[in-house]
């Protein structure tokens, strides 16, 4: 299994295929050329976690090879930075683990305590502001979490407060941008289709996380079983969304994204194929920052599933990091 120390020294790859980038592998190493057959980048295949591979090119059956004999994922994006296709390393044949999936009794309770991780660190996000106005915002989360901390819902109930915290949250967020509120896969304004980028780009990472462990991914607690919907991966990210969120601010805030140009057709926006890739950059950035806690939250709810599932262990995983 994956260790700490092996996990921190792992690398993502960003490769532009509509720039001319290619790949190629010597020696065990993966080399990016540009257009003009230069090396970008030479990373040891031993290091490589993921490759996100953007526009149109081929896959060879080398390539797919050494995915699975190093154990790196290779995450196939269109153009418009739209996956349409993975090829995950993971774990086979972990049926222990998938038959605690599938008989848990606690998938309520596993619910409610990922929704207090993430309303919790929506608070922490909302106290960098260090702004006056946010203490109501903190409030009223905290009184969420006080609710879902001494009442036994249901999970329409947990998923209902949770949406009515993210509307406090995100109108103080992003207050002073012009926010509109959030429509996910809409894409009405700069700020949610940033969000989908990035929120995509944490999915991805986690996803090729969650497969080392050989979890069943369509297996989820808080969300449930839907036809083709990965769920667990889909529970795992609620907590890690303010990584995304915060950076995004960030990234306005100090002008990153003034100069990106946007096309908008029939109300939705997209971002340019270069500064999608300058943003998609700057967001891989940010996700690896947090490496360690994504890592450990991770490891710490696999060991937990496999042993007591005593709910007063139940991993808790904070973003106080280096901020």
């Amino acid at each position: 299994m994956l260790t700490k120390p092996d996990f921190i020294k792992k690398k993502i790859v960003l490769v532009l295929a509509n720039d001319g980038d290619k790949l190629s592998f010597k020696n065990d190493n993966l080399v990016v050329t540009n257009k003009d057959n230069e090396i970008k980048l030479q990373q040891t295949c031993y290091s490589l976690f993921a490759i996100f591979l953007i526009g149109h090119t081929s896959i060879t059956s080398g390539l797919i090879q050494r995915s699975k004999k190093f154990g790196f994922s290779i995450m196939l994006f269109s153009s418009s930075f739209k996956l349409y296709s993975s090829i995950n390393f993971a774990l086979e044949g972990n049926t222990l683990l998938r038959k605690k999936q599938y008989t848990t009794t606690n998938s309520i309770a596993i619910a409610n305590k990922i929704i207090i991780n993430k309303i919790r660190n929506q608070q922490e996000i909302l106290k960098r502001l260090r702004n006056k106005d946010i203490a109501e915002a903190i409030e009223n989360l905290s009184d969420a979490i006080t609710r879902l901390s001494s009442n036994n819902y249901q999970i329409n109930e947990i998923m209902g407060l949770e949406g009515t915290t993210a509307k406090v949250y995100f109108n103080r967020l992003f207050k002073e941008l012009g926010w509109h509120g959030r429509q996910p896969r809409i894409k009405r304004d700069e700020i949610n289709l940033l969000l989908d980028i990035g929120y995509t780009a944490l999915f991805n990472y986690l996803e090729a996380l969650l497969n080392i462990y050989g979890f069943d991914i369509y297996k989820g607690n808080l969300h449930q079983e839907f036809y083709s919907r990965k769920s667990l991966v889909c529970d795992i990210i609620e907590p890690f969304r303010p990584i995304i969120d915060y950076k995004i601010r960030k990234m306005i805030k100090l002008g990153q994204t003034k100069n990106y140009k946007y096309q908008v057709e029939q109300g939705r926006f997209n971002l340019s194929w270069k500064d999608s890739a300058d943003f998609l950059g700057n967001i891989l950035n940010e996700i690896v920052r947090y490496q360690e806690p994504i890592f450990l939250y991770i490891q710490q709810y696999y060991r937990w599933f496999m042993k007591s599932q005593n709910l007063d262990t139940f991993p808790e995983v904070s973003l106080d990091v280096n901020n």
